[in-house]
């Protein structure tokens, strides 16, 4: 009876954690941390740019979701190039579930208009995914001094992966729309020496940013919208957000919507999952925005809701010289601040 108790615990363990690494970890604030939602974001501006972003999940919960992402790029323009390298851990549970990659990302930008530029990009990862069985507790452990004798506990490991993904933007001065292909060799991340293929995510993404001050006023402080969108499908899962930021520099506040809005629950009401309150400090060469997201599905607020925290620090690279050809000197993409950029002169 003691053996079959174990095996259960073990297993329901097993399958809340494979349940919830079958999704990506995302972030609300998904345009700041740009390599992470697409490599084709990679090198996008011309200057070098570290961004890290840090993400807890249900706070309220005795294990809260913690997740740290840190990216740099580069723009060389040379090359017509971008390079960038990414790094994540994703911590969840109680018993140390950790999922940690680094990968390296590449984008080649094609100018198709006077106006519009085509930025294909691919991520190359390496990750690794596992638990912590010092934190298992199961029930034959209080026997024997905390230890158990469940020969199942033994086969429990650190998964290691490697990973592939591509993605690709179209963009100008004022709108972009982009799509992502993650994980499309579906690497396994079973931790019991078996098989479970982490699905591949498709990302559809885009938006626009539309000045609200025009002719002699565009002097004064500037006023502007940045409405966007971005559609996730993994396996079964999707998500819609959609929401729009209100900047007169160097402020920002947006409000966001995340969920299904064309899919029905169970009662017949709309699937939503949580609004989203987002603020944002635009600086000379920092980017500091916080949000917080408010649940309205059936965690409703006992979960805590999930507090994010970005920071884009982007400092000059070396200035184009004069070998440089004028088509390599690309349209910059739009952006939630009103910086200068060496590519408008």
């Amino acid at each position: 009876m003691m053996r079959m108790k174990n095996g259960i615990v073990l297993l329901m363990l097993l399958l809340a954690g494979f349940g919830v690494s079958a999704q990506d970890p995302q972030f609300s604030q998904y345009y700041q941390a740009p390599l992470y939602l697409n490599p084709g974001f990679t090198g996008i501006t011309q200057q070098q740019r570290l961004a890290t972003n840090y993400r807890i999940q249900w706070p309220n919960l005795p294990q809260a979701f913690n997740t740290f992402l840190a990216s740099y790029d580069i723009w060389v323009d040379e090359l017509r190039s971008g390079f960038g390298v990414t790094a994540m851990t994703d911590k969840m549970g109680s018993a140390g579930w950790r999922t940690t990659t680094v990968g390296i990302n590449y984008s080649y930008k094609v100018r198709l208009t006077e106006k519009f530029v085509f930025s294909p990009g691919l991520y190359f990862g390496y990750g690794i995914n596992g638990l912590d069985r010092s934190k298992l507790s199961l029930g034959d452990g209080l026997q024997y001094n905390g230890q158990s004798l469940d020969p199942d506990l033994q086969k429990l490991g650190n998964q290691q992966y490697f990973d592939f993904g591509s993605g690709f933007v179209i963009y100008n001065r004022s709108l972009w729309l982009g799509a992502a292909f993650h994980h499309l060799n579906r690497p396994n991340m079973s931790i019991l020496n078996e098989t479970a293929r982490l699905p591949t995510k498709m990302t559809i993404h885009g938006g626009a940013r539309i000045s609200l001050y025009h002719g002699m006023r565009t002097m004064a402080k500037t006023s502007y919208l940045t409405p966007s969108f971005i559609y996730r499908v993994q396996g079964p899962i999707s998500q819609l957000d959609m929401g729009v930021n209100y900047h007169i520099d160097p402020v920002s506040v947006g409000l966001w919507y995340r969920g299904k809005p064309f899919d029905k629950n169970i009662t017949g009401g709309i699937n939503s999952d949580a609004m989203v309150f987002t603020m944002g400090l635009y600086l000379s060469k920092f980017t500091v925005g916080y949000s917080y997201d408010f649940s309205v599905s059936k965690l409703s607020t006992a979960s805590g809701g999930a507090h994010e925290v970005s920071i884009v620090y982007e400092f000059v690279a070396k200035p184009l010289h004069r070998g440089v050809k004028k088509q390599n000197r690309l349209i910059p993409c739009p952006t939630f601040h009103n910086k200068g950029n060496t590519w408008e002169k």
